[in-house]
């Protein structure tokens, strides 16, 4: 897997984020795609990382394996909301000033097709709407190797004040 470098992995890996406040939100993804601040757990529990960061868009890439799979057999719905909800929620980071922060107030998924488990995805998380105190985003997850969609989100969050 490409990007991130460095995943937390127990909670002294967390330590830097108080460092996050003084940086403007995409000064810390690209920190974190560097590997100067590790990315948070959830990348590591869910097999997907933050591959790619701009204004107003990020790229998440995964792979749902069998830990991901309900009792059909097939991948949860949950790894298809985190995997999106992160690319949009990055995506909304990437355009915060320093001292802002931000946390989500909805979100919605549509599961277009069963992801295979195994199949490389990368969700790609875009901001609509960046205000004062609300900002929206969109997403969808697309097959690597054969560009299908396999879901798209919407989102609304909060920016929070420093």
């Amino acid at each position: 897997m490409t990007g991130t470098a460095w995943i937390a992995q127990r909670p002294e890996d967390m330590a830097g984020r108080a460092d996050l406040a003084a940086m403007a939100g995409i000064e810390a993804l690209q920190a974190m795609l560097r590997g100067e601040i590790a990315a948070p757990p959830i990348c590591a529990t869910m097999d997907f990382t933050m591959t790619a960061a701009e204004p107003g868009r990020v790229l998440f890439r995964g792979r749902a394996g069998f830990a991901h799979l309900n009792p059909m057999g097939t991948v949860h719905g949950g790894w298809y909301g985190a995997i999106l909800d992160s690319a949009m929620g990055c995506a909304v980071m990437s355009v915060l000033a320093r001292g802002q922060g931000y946390t989500t107030l909805e979100y919605k998924v549509n599961l277009t097709r069963a992801l295979p488990p195994g199949t490389e995805a990368e969700a790609t998380g875009t901001v609509a709407h960046a205000g004062r105190s609300t900002a929206v985003a969109t997403a969808e997850l697309r097959g690597v190797a054969d560009g299908r969609l396999y879901a798209s989100a919407s989102t609304t969050c909060i920016i929070l004040p420093g």
